[in-house]
């Protein structure tokens, strides 16, 4: 098998842990595809010189995926994508990913001075614009 050349693309000015960044993109590259069990990653010191990034930043990031049995680590081999893990686990990490994200951005909109009421009022509006967009497609698709 040969080694796996990741894209990530890393924003440093998101608020989003560098981190939490990688373990998105490697999860997302695997569900659409890009990735497959069996690949092989980047040792966590070559991608962390590659991404001019801590290596205890990808590190941290290959632990979490490790330990959501997503990658396996292998002594003197190296570090594969294993099979697709069960559905709790990835619900788990996709959770998390939200959390962070909302937590971001609702910080943000206090920094700015935006109230409680006028961020869920919002988020509501924003959904709902979505939504009907949405089912526009769907009618339109007919």
């Amino acid at each position: 098998m040969t080694e796996k050349k990741l894209t990530l693309r890393l924003d440093f000015h998101s608020g989003l842990p560098i981190y939490t960044q990688i373990v998105n993109q490697i999860q997302s590259q695997l569900a659409n595809g890009r990735l497959k069990p069996g690949d092989q990653l980047p040792t966590v010191r070559a991608l962390a010189q590659e991404l001019r990034v801590n290596f205890n930043t990808v590190a941290r990031a290959y632990r979490i995926l490790d330990e959501a049995r997503i990658i396996s680590t292998q002594q003197g081999r190296g570090t594969y994508i294993t099979e697709i893990p069960p559905p709790n686990i990835s619900e788990k990490l996709r959770n998390e990913s939200l959390e962070a994200l909302t937590q971001r951005f609702i910080n943000e909109a206090f920094r700015l001075g935006f109230f409680e009421k006028e961020i869920s009022q919002m988020v509501r509006d924003s959904l709902k614009v979505r939504k009907e967009a949405q089912n526009k497609q769907k009618e339109n698709a007919k």
